[in-house]
């Protein structure tokens, strides 16, 4: 609420100063007055020197003010500024021993001599404003006026503000006139938005740096569940809004909570925060402001606290009494540096050097008087500091403890020497142009006579150096310095004593980026494991398990569920295996796929091998005793040589449907069917021309008919057979060359299996081999059917008529059980069909003629197979 009073307040006073101005310079233009005059005086705490040029600097020299009744009159305002702060006028007399040194610097800026307008801001809104506009417009009273302003800007650059608000307030003015402002405290992220804030640079990390910086430190302990506990201010509203846009960009976490500290004595609203931080899981809490005194009444322990740098570093809170709460602290802090010679400096401050004015140094004065509890006579009017006995000026600064001389942990202290060293740096780059080559129109060059405060901007904005602590500097486009933070972690000793190590540091480089650099075995952790806590809200899922977020809660919110089948998980959610692979049962990784295919070591593919060989077996069996009894009767008839060529083709038969089992491979895949074909069209072609044999030497046996036997001699019979196969061979040719069948992984049977199968390239190709097979079979069996009332003397009619009934019923039902068998079954019913098939011909062929020639040697004669016909058994 006080931010935004000051902010209205702000508004108002700009609104009312516009309004002035503009009727003053009505006023003055119209009497043309041949000289100007400030409409009024601001009466400011500061310190002064003259230079060839002049740098302005705002500090908080006291951490609070009375507010002065403020008048638009002639009459300065009488300010009151009460605390003075040690740290806050070593900070401003920081700035001097920067510009003291480079005075002295034959290499910087050389025949160029700095000067300095320093002012107090009191932790006032209204008096750093003022004191901003008092650098800006200058300290004199009267001016001529001339056609053309020539001449320097009475400050070339502020350094400051140290308050983000009164940075934001001062720029937005400031800025309108492109005078460059570094601030070496201001941290708010708002801050590097060009458009609104065009002159405004800075040499502290911006608050989203400091964020990044937390983030990654949340992330190297895996602290996911975090609260948060921000100031009621700009600095806590953009914290906020970074810190939460940032972790849900980088998935750095959640947020247990956001609570808004206030400012002043609150204690219902204190107790009501220390409720919610007691009650939530969280184990980690992010603060970017103090909250201690409720922490103590509540006795709240157990917690892993990580300060931003506003606390960090401060000694009030590193006592024995809090490091039960407050032991282990992580902390940003502002980068530590070293500047050489800095004490020497300090000690020689003295109020009788610096006595110009009754107010022109104050500062010095004051400080004196705060620390050796003295006062000047007569006091400075308004200053309520004065107090005790009359100061000599010759008290010696190295016989009293101040926190002043202290230079052991030099942090705002090193951004102000690097703010110092931008600006000059700068400027010296300017006065180093070469005219003609300049950056400004027509190549022209700025100089000291007609310097504007925006040409000056345009160089501190490429302006890179590196410190002799070997820090490099320079701004990125928004205005921002490369950020460096140092890594603090509150030390709770054996013997009750406190200290803040420094444990590692982040940083953001031109080349590797941000990095964070942490010195973990250095850490201490202030509880009883002496390990880093856990913060989560949910934990990490087990393999095999997703999350799955819990209704109106946070991402890190979240129940674990098992993956499917065929997923796995990899901590955060189920991925599909690859082709191949298949989840494991606990769903942690993924597995080989089983393979499926009609293999010789599966019960199913044993019987198979093992029928195929024992027909192939019967086949030598026949074909053995065909060759042993080949001169008697029953073996001669009716071309003996066509016998065994059907006992060859049917041992092949047999033979071929091995090329079914076993995995798939390209050279079984395109023989097996080429195989399966031409042995069953050399088998049935045999088949066919027996059967046209019979009927034609039945009809030759009648009167007249003995012409017909001249189209079936033994070569007309070999003849026909080659040929009949000879079509088929060409139709297995074709089919290969233009659609080969190939080997082929089939998962759409079953998900966890890989089957591999034939597939058959040209479905065309695969239905005509078969058609001809079946169009020879039909044949035969037309032709033996036909023939079976013959006389038996001349008869085999009737059992190729009964092996081809067998033959085509088995390949007739072998059609619908192929196309609805899935995978090895497919192969196993071809296989069964092929089998049965074969077995039903050797049996059915060659059956009944074993018998006779094994156990009916009788028979086996001439005179009975030629008396068959009159002669009933």
């Amino acid at each position: 609420m006080e931010a935004f009073l000051d902010t209205l307040f702000f508004l108002y006073v700009y609104l009312m100063l516009l309004f002035f101005s503009t009727s003053f310079l009505i006023s003055e233009s119209s009497s043309l007055f041949p000289s100007c005059r400030l409409w009024r005086h601001f009466e400011l705490n500061g310190m002064h020197k003259p230079g060839d040029v002049i740098l302005g600097g705002l500090f908080e020299v006291h951490y609070t003010s009375v507010f002065p009744e403020f008048t638009f009159t002639s009459e300065p305002n009488q300010l009151n500024c009460q605390g003075f702060d040690p740290p806050g006028f070593r900070h401003a007399m920081t700035m001097a021993y920067a510009i003291d040194e480079i005075n002295k610097n034959s290499n910087l800026l050389p025949n160029v001599t700095i000067g300095y307008s320093l002012y107090d801001n009191c932790a006032t809104l209204v008096i750093g404003f003022s004191a901003a506009l008092s650098l800006a417009s200058g300290r004199e009273e009267q001016f001529l006026a001339q056609e053309t302003c020539l001449g320097s800007p009475p400050v070339l650059g502020i350094v400051g503000d140290s308050f983000s608000t009164f940075s934001i307030a001062t720029s937005n003015v400031i800025g309108l006139f492109k005078l460059p402002i570094v601030s070496y405290f201001a941290t708010c992220s708002c801050l590097s938005d060009r458009r609104r804030f065009p002159s405004f640079f800075r040499t502290i990390p911006s608050d989203a740096f400091q964020v990044r910086a937390m983030i990654q430190i949340l992330k190297r302990f895996s602290w996911t569940w975090v609260g948060l506990l921000v100031s009621d201010d700009d600095y806590g509203l953009h914290v906020t809004q970074s810190l939460q846009a940032d972790m849900a960009q980088s998935g750095a976490g959640c947020l247990a909570y956001t609570e808004i500290l206030p400012w002043g004595e609150n204690p219902a609203e204190l107790k009501r925060i220390v409720e919610v931080i007691k009650k939530s899981t969280a184990r980690v809490v992010i603060v970017f402001q103090s909250l201690m005194t409720q922490l103590i009444v509540q006795n709240v322990t157990g917690l892993q606290w990580i300060a931003s740098e506003a606390w960090t570093s401060a000694a009030v809170l590193q006592i024995p009494q809090l490091m039960p709460y407050l032991g282990g602290t992580l902390g940003i802090a502002i980068r530590r540096g070293e500047i050489p010679g800095l004490r020497d400096f300090l000690l020689q401050v003295c109020p009788d050097l610096h006595h110009n004015s009754s107010y022109g140094n104050s500062l010095v004065r004051q400080f004196w008087e705060h620390t050796f509890h003295c006062r000047f006579a007569p006091p400075p009017a308004g200053w309520l500091e004065a107090g005790g006995p009359l100061c000599t000026g010759q008290e010696d600064l190295e016989n009293v403890e101040t926190e002043f001389l202290d230079v052991s942990n030099l942090r705002p202290e090193y951004n102000i020497y690097k703010a110092v060293y931008a600006l000059a740096y700068a400027l010296d780059d300017m006065l180093h142009c070469v005219p003609g080559r300049g950056p400004f129109s027509e190549h022209s060059c700025a100089t000291l006579d007609s310097l504007e405060p925006w040409q000056l901007m345009y160089y501190l904005e490429k302006v890179n150096f590196t410190t002799s602590f070997g820090d490099q500097v320079s701004f990125d486009e928004n205005g921002d310095a490369l950020p460096i933070y140092d890594i603090m972690n509150w030390l709770w000793l054996p013997d009750g004593r406190t200290k803040v190590q420094n444990v590692g540091l982040v940083k953001k480089s031109p080349f590797k980026g941000e990095e964070l650099i942490l010195d973990e075995d250095k850490i201490f952790w202030n509880f009883d494991s002496k390990q880093p806590p856990q913060s989560v809200c949910s934990e990490n899922c087990p393999p095999g398990t997703r999350m799955a977020r819990k209704k109106g809660q946070p991402v890190c919110c979240f129940d674990c569920v098992l993956c499917s089948e065929g997923k796995i998980s990899n901590k955060t959610e189920c991925i599909s295996c690859p082709e191949d692979y298949w989840s494991s049962p606990q769903r942690d990784h993924c597995v080989p796929k089983e393979t499926e295919f009609l293999s010789y070591h599966e019960p199913l593919g044993i019987c198979l091998t093992t029928t195929s060989l024992l027909g192939t077996f019967f086949c030598a069996v026949v074909l053995g005793i065909f060759t042993y009894h080949r001169n008697t009767p029953v073996v001669r008839a009716n071309n003996s040589e066509l016998s065994f060529l059907i006992l060859l083709s049917l041992k092949l038969c047999f033979l071929c449907s091995l090329l079914f089992i076993g995995r798939p491979r390209m050279w079984t895949c395109q023989l097996r069917h080429a195989a399966f074909g031409i042995s069953f069209v050399l088998c049935v072609s045999c088949i066919l021309v027996k059967t046209m044999v019979v009927v034609a030497v039945f009809k030759a046996s009648k009167p007249g008919g003995g012409a017909s036997l001249k189209w079936f001699g033994a070569v007309q019979q070999r003849g026909t057979v080659v040929a009949l196969t000879a079509i088929q061979a060409a139709i297995c040719t074709a089919w290969i060359v233009s659609a080969s069948p190939a080997p082929h992984k089939n998962t759409q049977y079953h998900n966890d299996k890989i089957v591999y199968e034939c597939v058959v390239g040209s479905t065309i190709g695969f239905a005509v081999l078969l058609g001809y097979i079946g169009l020879l079979a039909i044949l035969s069996f037309l032709l033996a059917f036909l023939a079976r009332n013959l006389p038996d003397n001349f008869n085999e009619a009737k059992l190729i008529t009964f092996s081809m009934l067998i033959f085509c019923a088995v390949w007739v039902a072998f059609v619908p059980a192929y196309v609805n068998s899935p995978g090895k079954y497919a192969d196993a019913v071809e296989v069964f069909a092929i089998l049965a098939s074969s077995f039903g011909l050797l049996v059915a062929l060659f059956g009944p003629k074993c018998y006779i020639i094994l156990l009916r040697p009788e028979r086996n004669t001439k005179k009975a197979v030629m008396g068959r016909g009159t002669t009933k058994t």
